[in-house]
């Protein structure tokens, strides 16, 4: 099973690909500057160079993508497809007064 576990901030995200099968990091980055000028993502795999990409990311929807692109890239990725992602983890800073605890994600949430 892997699960990518994401963490937004206001202008960033960071990332990590886990093989929960025994537990390693298959890979881990940062998209900083999310809707500023200069954003940049860093891919990290273990044992080879990092993988920077300068690009525009207007705003979270585009890094998500940046992401799922650099984990499925051919030459820097470590899935062949999304769909080898089983689940998704994120962390929310503040979820209200309607959330104090952890929650599974539900249409009424």
């Amino acid at each position: 099973m892997k699960i990518l576990v994401m963490n937004c901030g206001s202008s960033s995200l960071k990332y990590q690909l886990i093989d929960m099968e025994n537990e390693h990091v298959l890979t881990k980055g940062l998209c900083e500057r999310i809707g500023i000028d200069g954003s940049v993502l860093t891919h990290k795999v273990p044992g080879k160079d990092n993988y920077v990409v300068e690009t525009p990311m207007p705003d979270h929807s585009v890094a998500v993508k940046l992401v799922l692109d650099a984990l499925t890239d051919k030459d820097h990725g470590v899935i062949a497809s999304v769909e080898e992602i089983n689940a998704i983890g994120h962390r929310v800073l503040h979820g209200g007064n309607k959330v104090h605890q952890i929650h599974r994600c539900q249409r009424r949430c």
